[in-house]
């Protein structure tokens, strides 16, 4: 990995980067995971005809070839929109050889990696015979052996043993003549020596040359296996260098997951535009003990803001944020996702110039200022519009007064070059040269004066204070020792820095409360927003009601016509019959008890039907008639009631309005909310389609004089 300046290169490793980052995290997809071991030294090995790969390394070529075809079958599966780079990266070609050669290994090997039985016919023969040869031996060493304990010649816990490749038994020196055999050893005391008896000799020689034999067949099959591979070393190398390309950007999505890292907006041209980017090494050393890292944003772009000048107190972090541009701008030139947020930008330099730290040298006789102006020569000579550079603690090292004009006058150089950069000061000029140089910003590190600890915020557009004189007071000095350094620098410094005091605790007020004020925003803009979805449900609910309320109208209105046409038709028939006519006029006051009210009946579209038909009109319906009229009110007041049941008087009032023939009513619903004058219009609205579907004139409505009430009620002509 190494810094890249080409767009097209740092912009396809970042992107195979994210690419291999979403694949990872789809669970739909699966993203296949196997073992990797590094081939490349055996497989190069065995290009010389008569060298072969042992059982470990076959078996390790075997499940990295199998991981090698694994992941070729789910980069070609791969969208080729979404993972285009991805998909092309994981093409090596010739998928059948490589799957055929993992074939050939499954053939010979186990899956423990060991030779199998099965290799060839030969192996097999010599195998089972070994077997049958051992177990032959073990058997008779076993009757020698329980012989050898009963007539008190070994311990009772003695046991074969191998030495030398041979079994053997343990035996007391002083009896090793009462058991025939050969002596193969002794114990280092000298109290046990190992005999192999006579009647196994011949058996043990046997396995012996089956071992042989074992060994020749197995050095036969590994040369034939790796006689089929020699031919595709360099397909096996090429699935290599892909599964290594996979493991390092493994790698890389991991860092990127644990930072929380993502790909910003990349372009082809030098700045930066990074929102709350992270220092990663203090993300890492402070993530496991969920302690915070201060987030930095920073802008430097061409024209104004090229070069940042940030001041403030010691230990305030501003060698943090210096620090901070430098490893995310390479990393990010590295192909590394960076800890930033989605909105950042981020452009590309063809080089980083960095000044940092304590380059004293005894061995080059160069003290800290010599080397930081070594550097300064190297900055000024090879500095341009496609430059970073960064400098800590700019000037310091030598007498303050040179330093700092001396570190003025290169700063000066660096922007006349039309280069980017980064320099953390305590020099006042450098402050004062920020404030009068448009390309040039200064920018402040925090610090909670009245806690007396730094904030670690960086805050762009101002110089920050040193706070020298609250620190000292901090750490104990005497107030005369800071009264005497006080005179010495003179009231105006003193003024100048409690001015830049002043003006950062002044920012940090007033950014508290804007965003005290958008935390309020967002608090009201959620409760509009629930406020809004209650009133949708409210009007929807009331709508469903409505519909509901019409729909069983509806059908009580179709009962009661054929309840009213059923009774005209039975008077017609029972003409002077009185006790049938009776009866059928029961039927529809029984009609009327079930609408609720005499006064439904007009809505019904057959009652002039009714009252056309019927020989004379029941004295108690006459009488309530004239009763409504009577006491009908041309004026109908809904204030203080709840909207259904405004409504309901409302629905009935009208009802009453129009039997009565009223003419003209008003409604009064005063102006409040408004909310009782809607309802008004959308009943009188909703009762208009009524009457138009039925072929009758629409009622004529609307406010009423300014004079009498204006929009507070509403004039109904009838």
């Amino acid at each position: 990995m190494q810094m890249e300046t080409d767009y097209n290169i740092v912009s396809r490793l970042l992107m195979l980067t994210d690419q291999m980052r979403l694949a990872q995290a789809d669970p739909m997809l699966s993203f296949p995971r196997g073992e990797i071991a590094d081939m490349r030294e055996a497989v190069s090995r065995i290009r010389i005809e008569g060298l072969f790969l042992d059982e470990a390394e076959l078996d390790d070529l075997r499940k990295t070839l199998s991981y090698a075809v694994e992941l070729e079958h789910f980069f070609v599966s791969l969208d080729d929109q979404k993972y285009a780079l991805l998909k092309e990266m994981g093409t090596i070609g010739n998928l059948g050889t490589v799957g055929a050669l993992v074939q050939e290994i499954d053939r010979i090997l186990d899956r423990y990696g060991r030779l199998a039985d099965s290799a060839s016919p030969e192996l097999h023969r010599i195998r089972r015979e070994l077997t049958n040869a051992q177990g032959s031996v073990s058997r008779t060493l076993a009757s020698i052996l329980r012989q050898a304990k009963a007539d008190g010649l070994v311990d009772s816990d003695a046991a074969p043993t191998l030495r030398e490749g041979r079994l053997v038994i343990p035996v007391p020196p002083g009896y090793k003549r009462k058991i025939g055999g050969i002596v193969h050893d002794e114990s280092a005391t000298g109290k046990t020596v190992y005999i192999e008896p006579q009647q196994v000799v011949d058996a043990n020689n046997h396995i012996r040359e089956l071992e042989g034999a074992e060994r020749r067949e197995r050095i036969r099959i590994l040369q034939a296996i790796t006689d089929k591979l020699r031919p595709n070393t360099d397909l096996i190398l090429t699935s290599q260098r892909m599964l290594a390309e996979v493991d390092f950007l493994s790698a890389k999505v991991s860092l990127a997951n644990t930072l929380h890292a993502i790909r910003p907006e990349l372009i082809d041209a030098p700045m930066l535009d990074w929102s709350e980017a992270r220092h990663p090494v203090l993300w890492l050393h402070y993530a496991p003990q969920n302690k915070p890292v201060v987030p930095l944003s920073i802008r430097l772009q061409a024209g104004e803001n090229r070069v940042l000048v940030i001041s403030g107190p010691n230990a305030g972090g501003k060698s943090v944020c210096l620090k901070t541009v430098a490893l995310l701008q390479y990393m990010l030139q590295c192909g590394l996702l960076v800890p930033v947020k989605e909105q950042s930008r981020a452009g590309l330099f063809h080089q980083i110039m960095i000044d940092i730290g304590d380059e004293q040298s005894i061995r080059d006789e160069l003290s800290t200022y010599s080397s930081h102006l070594r550097n300064m020569r190297a900055f000024l000579r090879e500095a341009d519009t496609n430059t970073l550079f960064l400098i800590d603690e700019m000037g310091t090292g030598t007498e303050p007064l040179i330093g700092g004009a001396l570190a003025e006058s290169v700063l000066r150089d660096l922007v006349s070059k039309g280069s980017f950069g980064v320099v953390t000061t305590h020099y006042t000029n450098l402050k004062h040269f920020a404030e009068q140089t448009p390309e040039v910003v200064n920018g402040a590190m925090l610090y909670d004066r009245g806690a007396m600890k730094p904030l670690f915020q960086l805050s762009i557009g101002q110089a920050g204070s040193s706070f020298a004189i609250e620190i000292a007071r901090q750490t104990g000095l005497s107030e005369d020792i800071i009264r005497y350094a006080t005179d010495l620098v003179g009231e105006e410094h003193i003024d100048y820095d409690k001015q830049l005091q002043d003006i950062a605790r002044d920012k940090r007020y007033w950014e508290n409360k804007r965003q005290s004020i958008r935390q309020k925003e967002k608090v009201l803009e959620e409760r509009i927003a629930q406020y809004e979805e209650q009133m949708s449900g409210i009007k929807a609910k009331k709508k469903e009601m409505l519909d509901q309320a019409r729909q069983e109208a509806a059908d009580l209105l179709q009962r009661s016509n054929a309840t009213i046409e059923r009774t005209i038709r039975e008077i017609k028939e029972a003409k002077a019959d009185k006790e049938r006519t009776k009866v059928a006029r029961a039927k529809v006051e029984a009609l009327k008890e079930e609408v609720g009210a005499p006064k439904r009946l007009k809505d019904f579209k057959d009652l002039k039907v009714l009252k056309n038909t019927l020989p004379a009109a029941p004295s108690s319906t006459v009488s309530i008639v004239r009763q409504r009229t009577l006491a009908f009110s041309r004026t109908l007041d809904l204030r203080g009631y709840r909207a259904d049941e405004a409504l309901e008087k409302l629905i009935a009032y009208m009802d009453d309005a129009l039997m009565v023939g009223a003419g003209e009513v008003t409604i009064l619903h005063g102006t409040g909310t408004g909310a009782l004058k809607q309802l008004t219009r959308d009943y009188l609205n909703d009762l208009n389609r009524q009457r138009r579907k039925r072929g009758k004139v629409a009622l004529d409505f609307g406010d009423g004089d300014v004079n009498h009430g204006g929009a507070g009620l509403t004039v109904v002509q009838l």
